[in-house]
């Protein structure tokens, strides 16, 4: 598959710079067969008694951090200082992440990056995918105090602040979902949520279940080759509790149907799926790059908001609903002045071929 096979042209004036408010209240495009247009507070309207509902409970990290390049000359004597920009994405061990730099050709294995006077991180490993793993000086709960003092949140590179994030995005940028930090990025078809919202999922007969996916760095970066099966996914780590994929289980065994709040969700869910066809507990990473042509093993039902052109997240909900479905939804999507990406709107999906039995 090519690439260029899923670009698109889309008005700049239709990226969400703030979310719509109440969170509720934002359009919903109900795509799960034709193309109506409600808000998000019919959802519970739209399922039926029995159907679960699978979200993301990670937080959203204050991942961004400045500081500056320290590196000795040969002689020892002289300092080498140079600003960075660092955005964690990954952990990999107690004080230990991978990284995205700016500007990165510039480290080196061995220079110190200083955020602050008690702050700081030595670059060990540069990879050949342009990343820095980082050694932090902190000990784990110092290392979180730290990162909420010199840290911000890594908005959208299409969300434009005069500073990011500011006061506003501070609680717009995290889910109701919230509650186990890891993210470097909100699992973004979670930020429609609202206590109504639960409440009328609940009298509906909707019940509901957590997973964590911490969501990386990587997702805002675009597929840049020109054929898609040589697109390298970065992992992120995931966890699926023992209740939950039981949960889904149970679900499918009783003629349920399974919601998928996001993306995140999803391609976690489908991580899990064991030869046998269920959802088994899960607990590591997932690099999963799920294009047309996959077979659903484990969701029925997608809420999730408008993507990137060419992106990986646009090829997924392809591959979920069908690209010429899908292609359809943009469209109108655009006619009607639907509002893109993080902070927008949002769009309910069926699967095209159903879940493989």
């Amino acid at each position: 598959m090519k690439t260029a096979e899923f670009d698109f042209d889309l008005p700049r004036e239709l990226i969400a710079q703030r979310p719509a408010v109440p969170r509720e209240s934002a359009r919903l495009l109900d795509a799960q067969t034709g193309l109506l247009d409600r808000t998000v507070r019919d959802l519970a309207d739209l399922l039926q008694p029995g159907d679960l509902m699978v979200f993301n409970d990670t937080r959203v990290i204050p991942a961004l951090l400045s500081g500056r390049r320290i590196r000795a000359a040969v002689d020892g004597h002289d300092v080498i200082e140079t600003k960075v920009s660092v955005t964690l994405h990954k952990p990999d061990g107690a004080g230990v992440w991978w990284a995205f730099a700016k500007p990165a050709r510039r480290l080196q294995s061995g220079d110190r990056i200083e955020f602050g006077d008690d702050f700081a991180a030595e670059v060990v490993e540069k990879s050949d995918k342009g990343e820095i793993l980082l050694r932090f000086d902190a000990k784990e709960v110092r290392f979180r105090d730290l990162l909420q003092r010199y840290g911000r949140s890594p908005l959208p590179p299409y969300i434009k602040r005069a500073q990011l994030p500011d006061d506003q995005d501070r609680s717009d940028y995290q889910t109701l979902f919230a509650e186990r930090d890891g993210a470097v990025a909100a699992p973004t078809a979670g930020l429609h949520f609202t206590p109504e919202l639960l409440a009328a999922l609940a009298e509906r007969g909707v019940s509901t279940a957590p997973l964590t996916l911490h969501v990386g760095a990587g997702t805002f970066l675009p597929v840049t080759v020109e054929e898609v099966e040589r697109h390298e996914m970065h992992a992120e780590t995931g966890e699926i509790p023992a209740a939950t994929a039981a949960a889904v289980n149970a679900t499918h065994a009783r003629g349920g149907r399974v919601l998928a709040v996001g993306t995140t969700s999803l391609r976690l869910l489908e991580s899990a799926v064991g030869d046998d066809g269920a959802v088994h507990p899960f607990d590591g990473d997932t690099s999963l790059f799920i294009t047309p042509g996959y077979r659903f093993g484990a969701v029925d039902l997608l809420l999730t908001n408008f993507h990137l052109p060419r992106s990986t997240l646009y090829m997924l909900v392809c591959a979920f609903a069908g690209t010429d479905h899908i292609r359809a939804a943009y469209a109108h999507a655009i006619a009607q002045r639907y509002r893109f990406y993080s902070y927008g709107d949002a769009m309910l999906l069926k699967g095209a071929d159903g879940r493989v039995q």
